[in-house]
């Protein structure tokens, strides 16, 4: 991402160790705390770098309803803020059962807190780039300029060469939510290193740079996002309010049951149950996911031209039994849950653990690989 004048959390914008202050630190890996802050629980990975090596030192993950009867998020005048007091000690208890003593932290911003939006700008020199994006934001953003913190990447075009039009994804964030990240960083005992708009994170661990046009769905417990990746080029991304939570609290309504029974039948059970009620529920639910998803591939080949090649889904809900081979039947493409830990280095005995749990740490450990790239 470019450097930001209003706030300092860029990566490119943080001053960079200088391992001559202490010639001790060129001897040891560079490590770097991802943190995923969702409205149910918290994910944390801690991630190391020797080289071109990448490890997975620790990860962990509390619930919501495992310390408070309040989610980790409220409601209000339509935005979801953090509890920071709450938020704080999940995280504190999180590093502390995972003997995590890492300080630097990344912290993801969900969709839900971020306004994104794409805009081309005309041909210009890459020094020049900066300043038309912070000139033009006002027309893109619905907030006021001064009530935000702007960010952006280059996803399309080549600077210089006096053709080709410059597409830009901006991301806006109210600066409110990142005085609270600061308030928890700090109440936690960490360092805020970088805030990153969590699409970026996901982009990054799980797309790899020769994969052609890949739809990513991230189906989370509040919201979902649906984004277009080209070659690791973010071209397309959309929020709506399909939230996996809907799932378990309107089965819960057909059954009678209660959340922790239904949510235990829906995850073992899902889309191929036997019981005609659970799957027939769960088809009417899922089915307007499936038409946004149409809208936002065609509205793609529309401006682009081109089809993609292949669905990734991921977030807690991508699990679902029978949903990865339902998208695969109505989209007549190859569909995929892809391991988010798979380009790590972790013991061998982890692995099917990992891999089952991989689809709700992709956030995390994709906003922590950012730490490593630098």
């Amino acid at each position: 991402m470019s450097p930001n004048p209003l706030e300092n959390f860029n990566i490119e914008n943080i001053k960079k160790l200088n391992v001559f202050e202490n010639p001790l630190k060129m001897f040891f890996p560079k490590k770097m705390v991802g943190i995923d802050i969702g409205t149910a629980s918290v994910k944390v990975v801690e991630l190391s770098r020797w080289g071109q090596g990448k490890t997975l030192e620790n990860y962990g993950e509390i619930k919501s309803s495992s310390l408070y009867k309040e989610p980790f998020r409220s409601v209000e005048k339509g935005s979801y803020l953090l509890s920071n007091y709450f938020v704080a000690r999940a995280v504190r208890a999180v590093l502390d059962e995972a003997r995590i003593k890492t300080k630097a932290a990344i912290f993801s911003i969900p969709d839900f807190s971020t306004f994104c939006t794409f805009f081309e700008l005309p041909p210009m020199p890459a020094n020049e780039i900066a300043s038309a994006v912070y000139f033009n934001a006002s027309q893109y953003i619905p907030l006021p300029i001064t009530e935000i913190t702007l960010d952006w990447k280059l996803v399309g075009g080549t600077p210089g060469d006096g053709k080709s039009p410059l597409k830009i994804f901006l991301a806006a964030i109210p600066n409110q939510i990142i005085q609270d990240y600061q308030k928890v960083a700090q109440m936690a005992g960490l360092e805020l290193y970088a805030l990153e708009a969590e699409v970026l994170g996901l982009t990054r661990v799980l797309v790899g740079e020769k994969r052609n046009c890949v739809c990513v769905i991230d189906i989370g417990v509040q919201s979902t996002t649906i984004n277009i990746v080209d070659k690791k080029n973010l071209k397309k991304s959309y929020s709506f309010d399909f939230a996996g939570s809907q799932l378990t609290y309107s089965l819960a309504s057909v059954l009678g049951l209660g959340h922790s029974e239904t949510e235990e039948l829906k995850n073992h059970e899902g889309l191929i149950s036997s019981k005609a009620e659970i799957s027939k529920t769960l088809y009417l639910l899922v089915d307007p996911l499936v038409l946004e998803v149409k809208k936002v591939l065609l509205e793609f080949y529309q401006q682009e031209g081109k089809e993609i090649e292949m669905v990734y889904l991921t977030g807690g809900t991508s699990n679902l039994p029978g949903l990865k081979e339902y998208f695969a039947e109505v989209f007549k493409k190859k569909v995929e849950i892809p391991n988010c830990f798979s380009e790590l280095l972790y013991p061998p005995i982890l692995g099917d653990s990992l891999r089952k749990m991989a689809p709700s740490f992709s956030v995390a450990t994709g906003v922590a690989l950012g730490g490593l790239e630098t």
